[in-house]
């Protein structure tokens, strides 16, 4: 997971897409673009859809199997991991570096904690330079970046998200996910005894204590766990998993890894520590009775309304027509008696056009009798590009009684995608 997620996000900004960046926030002229698609701030609804779709995932994933995303994809848990293999390459393993802490200040301790800084430092800078990549091109931020002249927004994000990955990640670690995250507050609303959890199997392990590789366990009254307590030194929270289920608890797993390699040097069967629920252990089900308990009416609840959902933003990209258009009725132009004895609105209408390639639009009006455009009909215009439009709509002098009338604007693309219809008002003056 670690490989994975880093992929996606340090390799997504660097993938080109015809003459741009496949994956681009561009904040300054209002456009996201994410592979084929273009979208506006008029196309907000698809992030509501995203993060309702993230909530129901979570739900789902959490009723399951408790903290997956806490113990594998987190940013906080992956870049732990990724800065304690920097720090056991540097420094050592666990008792090496509590033996070097220990002693006094020497050259060698100075340059591995420098090597160890520095590369952490390095992790955490490209980090802040490729989120900044997210929303500026990011190799135009590259040049920005040696020329140095980053704008003032690029520069703090830059180094704010930079020193939050070495603050986070480098020194307080563990102390995130136990005070700051709000998940483990109320990860136990979602769970109950049928979700997979980190469990430890008491009745197989206990009374536990320390014996020898050959000495029976059962002659000694002893249980398989030999309190080594390596599931305590290994665990990213600090917490001992055979005090039972615990809020700390971020579901990754090392115990029961750990826990498998000391079972195996003593000859004792695997799954002292491991993925269960608690009425799989209490009852003693079988790996197959503990997973069709887990597929619960709760879970395929969260099932069915997520893939509708999925299902629904799917459907809703493929068949969205790719060009906005909004119409603001000039305020600054009042409705007027033009030449020929006409009343005349004047509107701006701004298009937008998500495609990547020049489009063609023609533009009609209807909704009173004798309305009609007196200006240009057909309007050009860029790829990912939207322009406003200055329209002037005229009718006859009688055409209804003073006040506003519904009107609608047609805005036909030439090149078959399709055709919008916005309403206005037409101002009749007195």
């Amino acid at each position: 997971m670690v490989f994975l997620t880093q992929l996606i996000f340090y390799g997504l900004p660097w993938l080109e897409w015809g003459q741009r960046q496949a994956v681009l926030f561009d904040l300054g002229a209002r456009r996201f673009y994410i592979f084929g698609l273009v979208l506006y701030p008029q196309d907000f609804i698809y992030l509501t859809g995203i993060l309702v779709i993230s909530a129901l995932s979570l739900f789902l994933f959490t009723a399951v199997a408790g903290r997956l995303w806490c113990g594998y994809a987190c940013p906080q848990t992956v870049y732990t991991e990724i800065f304690l293999w920097i720090e056991k390459k540097t420094e050592g393993d666990r008792s090496a570096r509590m033996r070097r802490d220990a002693g006094l200040w020497t050259a060698d301790k100075v340059l591995r904690k420098s090597a160890k800084h520095s590369l952490w430092l390095a992790v955490a800078l490209w980090t802040g330079y490729t989120f900044v990549g997210f929303f500026t091109p990011i190799k135009e931020l590259g040049a920005e970046v040696i020329q140095l002249q980053m704008g003032s927004w690029e520069i703090f994000w830059f180094l704010f998200y930079g020193f939050a990955t070495y603050g986070n990640a480098g020194f307080m670690r563990e102390q995130v996910c136990k005070h700051m995250c709000p998940y483990a507050r109320f990860q136990s609303a979602m769970f109950d005894r049928d979700t997979l959890i980190v469990t430890y199997d008491e009745q197989r392990g206990e009374p536990r204590g320390a014996r020898s590789k050959k000495a029976d366990p059962a002659a000694l009254n002893l249980g398989a766990c030999v309190d080594c307590s390596l599931c305590v030194q290994v665990c990213p929270t600090g917490i001992d998993i055979r005090k039972g289920l615990q809020y700390e608890c971020i579901g990754c797993g090392a115990c029961a890894d750990v826990c498998d390699t000391v079972m195996d040097k003593l000859g004792y069967a695997r799954g002292l520590v491991k993925y269960s629920t608690q009425n799989a252990m209490s009852q003693h089900w079988t790996s197959g009775q503990t997973l069709r308990h887990v597929l619960r009416p709760r879970v395929l609840v969260y099932s069915g309304i997520l893939g509708t959902v999925v299902l629904a933003m799917v459907i809703s990209l493929a068949m969205r027509t790719p060009f906005k258009v909004d119409v603001v009725r000039d305020r600054g132009v009042l409705a007027r008696v033009v030449e020929g004895g006409r009343i005349e609105n004047v509107y701006r209408l701004q298009i937008m056009n998500a495609t990547e390639a020049t489009q063609r639009f023609t533009l009609a009006v209807d909704g009173l009798p004798g309305l009609m455009l007196a200006s240009e009909r057909d309007v050009v215009v860029e790829s990912t590009q939207a322009r406003w439009v200055a329209v002037r709509v005229q009718a006859p002098y009688d055409v209804a009684v003073a006040g506003s009338h519904t009107i609608h604007f047609q805005i036909l693309a030439q090149d078959s995608l399709g055709a919008i219809v916005e309403k206005s008002v037409f101002i009749v003056p007195r």
